[in-house]
C-alpha cells in the first residue's frame, strides 16, 4: 500500500475544469504531478494556464508514472476507460485510483482494484469554472467520499489537502446523492435562465447582475432552512449518514 506519510506522484487523466482545477490543489499541497491528459485545444490550453510545466501525456503513460490516478472524465466514459486500462495491464499493484463522478461509489473501479490499486470516489460538491478562481473556492467547499473502510482515511486526507470538508456516503447512496446534485444543478440554473429571460424582455440591461443579490439571498436562506440544528454533516460512524466533455461540476466534464 501507499505510504500517506510521503508525498505521491499524482498523475490526472482529463484536463477538464475538474480535473485541473484538483491537480493544481494537489500541487499546492505538495505532491509531485507526474502529468496530464489533455486532447482538444481547450483542455491543453487549460492544462497549461492551470499546471504550468506538467508534461502533457497519453492515458497509459500517466497510469504508469503515478502513485496516484485522477480520473476527471465524463461519467460516461468511466467504465470503459478502467476496463481498458486493465485490459492492457496498465494499473499497478498499491496505486491510488481516484475518481471524481458524482453517480459512481468504487464499484465502477473494480478493474483497477483487481490488479491490486487501491479505489476511491471522491467528488466535489462545487460548480468549476476551470481556473484559478476554484482553488479559492475548494477551501471549505464539501465533497463527497466513498471508499472500502481500511482506506477511506486516505480519501479523506486527501480531501483535505485540497482544502475541503469530506462527508461519507455509501456506495450504495451514490446513485441518489447524484441526483441530488443534478436537481439542484438544473433547477438553479433553469430559474435564472427563466428570470433572466424576462427581465430581458423587458428591456431591462444586465439582467444577471439585477437578479444577483435576489437569487444568492433566496438560496442562502433556503439552505440555512435545511442547515438548523446540524452542526456538521453526518460521519461514517453516524446512522443518519447518506447509507469533463469539459462541463463544470464533478467528474471532470
Amino acid at each position: 500500500m501507499v505510504e500517506r506519510a510521503g508525498r505521491l506522484g499524482v498523475g490526472t487523466v482529463g484536463a477538464g475544469r475538474v480535473g485541473a482545477v484538483l491537480a493544481a490543489a494537489l500541487g499546492g499541497a505538495g505532491h509531485a504531478l507526474t502529468g496530464i491528459t489533455a486532447v482538444s485545444e481547450a483542455s491543453r490550453d487549460r492544462a497549461e494556464a492551470m499546471l504550468p510545466g506538467v508534461p502533457v501525456l497519453t492515458t497509459p503513460e500517466v497510469v504508469r508514472r503515478s502513485e496516484l490516478v485522477l480520473l476527471a472524465v465524463p461519467p460516461a466514459e468511466l467504465p470503459g476507460l478502467v476496463e481498458g486500462l486493465a485490459a492492457t495491464g496498465d494499473w499497478q499493484p498499491g496505486q491510488l485510483v481516484l475518481h471524481t463522478a458524482a453517480e459512481y461509489g468504487t464499484g465502477v473501479l473494480d478493474p483497477a482494484r483487481r490488479a491490486g490499486a487501491i479505489p476511491l470516489a471522491v467528488h466535489p460538491v462545487m460548480s468549476f469554472t476551470g481556473t484559478s478562481i476554484d482553488l479559492a473556492r475548494l477551501s471549505g467547499a464539501w465533497f463527497a467520499v466513498t471508499a472500502p473502510a481500511p482506506v477511506l482515511p486516505i480519501a479523506q486526507a486527501l480531501v483535505v489537502e485540497m482544502g475541503g470538508e469530506p462527508f461519507v456516503v455509501d456506495e450504495t447512496a451514490r446513485p441518489a446523492y447524484a441526483e441530488a446534485i443534478d436537481t439542484a444543478v438544473s433547477f438553479s440554473t433553469a430559474i435564472v435562465d427563466q428570470a433572466s429571460g424576462i427581465l430581458g424582455g423587458l428591456g431591462i440591461a444586465r439582467p444577471g447582475a439585477v437578479l444577483a443579490p435576489l437569487v444568492r439571498s433566496a438560496v442562502e436562506n433556503a439552505l440555512s432552512r435545511h442547515d438548523e440544528g446540524a452542526s456538521e454533516l453526518p460521519g461514517p460512524d453516524s446512522p443518519d449518514r447518506l447509507d469533463e466533455a469539459d462541463g463544470p461540476f464533478g467528474g471532470g466534464w
